[in-house]
């Protein structure tokens, strides 16, 4: 006789450290499936009570009673389904990344991670001892398998399952984006499906935490390795799936395929998660940036609007002698058409009055970039005047490429809270603009067109000081997330002198990304957790 499963997959966004409030949504959401989907099993993300990644909250004390009043909680309000959640406990004198099978009011199943990711922007091993055994459990007779997340890029965990013989794996994630890695991830579920001889339900968390982007794409995959179902990106679902064991068959009810998303897409979708995440959950009122006629701030801009909404948002150009009729005129125009509250406040008063006050300093020294400097911070001096007043973020508005060189001024623009395109290169800022304005009119086309400048200067443009972006952003990709040295970039056929002094402006401006808001991770190797040089080294990159 065929025995059916229905399991829930909950794709949720949870708020790290907030243990009440996710314990009280896996709690709701298990009611929900429970009574009106008949659901025997709900499923639910990698450390979702904690949230994820907790980081050192997890090295306090206090964490361990936390956690086990949340575990009572849910074993006291729900009955009558499997909850299948994660959760950081203490076990023999250890702390594990933990998934257990809640049923009728007593944890029947705990499975402990395998699998401790330790690279990129993941540290578990600082927290977490790696478990060593296989997890099976039976409902309704059939033999399920846990996992959790990482254990399924490493071939072990899979094997162990086949071992076990188990009919289904139930697979808990917290696996943060970046560009292009769903892709990767349905090639690996394939694989390891073979491997296990079992169909995996894959389940991600969605949200935004600081720099990371849980995207979702929850999937379902047969045992042979096909693709049954991949969830939707970027916010939160539902998704229920049917399961037979007659023949370890699947189905998504009333569910389409999700198809991937293009790079410009996913990459503004989780700049649009990222800000709204970052403002809602640290309780800013809205965002308030520089808007200055240049495609960095418009597409900020576009974001901001995206992810908060017109009425949460304010745009400030701030002129001088060098801005150009142009910009104002676009900025302008930025505003008007995405609805957002737009002021004009001219720097020049108060430049006058630091030049008069630095008269005697700088007396008998010619013009350098210390005026251009002075014109950046007194922009920030207004928007951190206008944050501080109103509880609005202050978004910064550099890219990747900028970052990267130092191209930018301490306390200037840099000075804010979050920076939204900060892992996003110059040259992949002009595709999501014109991705942006393809969904609505939104930036204008002579922003995209026209060569970049700060308007620091007279006539300034970016390639003034900078090679043609084009060519430092594939210099850049090479050095910073794929580890070439100058050599090696110099074979790939760029200019020695080009090379190594955009390799030498990289190195010496880490002081400055040190300083920097934090902002939204799309590439593999991001400036924050990923990356994590020294200020002070002697370290060449020739070789």
């Amino acid at each position: 006789m065929s025995t059916s499963i229905r399991v829930m997959m909950a794709q949720i966004n949870t708020l790290v450290g907030d243990i009440p409030g996710n314990t009280q949504r896996v709690i709701d959401v298990a009611l929900e499936a429970r009574n009106r989907h008949r659901a025997d099993a709900v499923l639910f993300p990698e450390l979702t009570l904690s949230g994820y990644p907790p980081e050192d909250l997890l090295l306090r004390p206090s964490i361990r009673n936390r956690i086990d009043s949340a575990i009572r909680r849910i074993c006291e309000e729900v009955r009558d389904i499997h909850v299948v959640v994660g959760y950081p406990r203490y076990r023999d004198g250890g702390l594990y990344n933990m998934a257990g099978v809640i049923y009728n009011g007593e944890v029947i199943a705990e499975y402990a991670k395998q699998c401790l990711p330790n690279y990129q922007v993941f540290d578990e091993m600082r927290y977490f001892v790696a478990g060593d055994k296989p997890c099976v459990f039976e409902l309704k007779g059939v033999p399920l398998a846990l996992t959790v997340c990482e254990d399924l890029w490493h071939s072990g965990p899979a094997l162990q399952v086949a071992e076990q013989n188990a009919r289904l794996m139930l697979n808990l994630n917290a696996s943060p984006f970046h560009i292009d890695k769903s892709r990767q991830r349905l090639q690996l579920l394939s694989e390891r499906a073979r491997q296990a001889n079992c169909p995996i339900l894959y389940l991600n968390q969605v949200g935004g935490q600081d720099e990371l982007i849980f995207d979702g794409g929850s999937k379902v995959i047969a045992a042979d390795g096909t693709h049954i179902f991949q969830g939707r990106f970027f916010e939160e679902d539902f998704y229920l799936v049917d399961y037979s064991d007659e023949d370890q068959s699947l189905s998504v009810p009333g569910e389409e395929f999700t198809p991937f998303p293009t790079v410009e897409q996913s990459t503004y979708e989780a700049l649009v998660l990222g800000v709204r995440d970052y403002v809602n959950k640290n309780g800013f009122k809205g965002v308030v940036l520089g808007l200055s006629g240049g495609i960095d701030s418009a597409v900020t801009l576009a974001v901001a609007v995206d992810a908060l909404g017109p009425d949460r948002v304010e745009a400030v150009m701030m002129p001088f002698r060098y801005t150009s009729s142009m910009s104002l005129e676009d900025a302008e125009a930025e505003a008007d058409t995405l609805g957002v509250r737009y002021s004009v406040i001219s720097i020049e008063p108060m430049f006058e009055a630091f030049m008069t006050q630095l008269e005697d300093e700088f007396s008998g020294m010619a013009k350098d970039t210390t005026e251009e400097n002075l014109q950046a911070r007194c922009r920030g001096v207004l928007l951190m005047a206008i944050s501080n007043k109103k509880g609005y973020l202050v978004l910064t508005t550099g890219n990747k490429s900028e970052m990267a060189v130092g191209y930018s001024t301490l306390y200037g623009d840099m000075a804010g809270g979050f920076d939204v395109l900060k892992d996003v290169p110059k040259t992949l800022v002009y595709r999501i603009a014109e991705y942006r304005n393809g969904l609505s009119p939104a930036i204008p086309q002579r922003v995209i067109d026209r060569p970049p400048s700060a308007e620091l200067a007279p006539d300034q443009k970016d390639q003034d000081s900078l090679p043609d972006y084009d060519v430092l952003d594939r210099i850049l990709e090479l050095y910073i997330e794929r580890d070439y040295s100058a050599h090696a970039i110099i074979a790939e056929g760029f200019d020695e002198a080009v090379v190594n002094r955009v390799i030498r402006l990289v190195d010496i401006n880490e002081y400055k990304r040190r300083q920097a808001p934090v902002g939204v991770r799309i590439t593999q190797r991001g400036f924050g957790r990923d990356r994590r040089y020294p200020i002070t080294s002697g370290w060449k990159a020739g070789d």
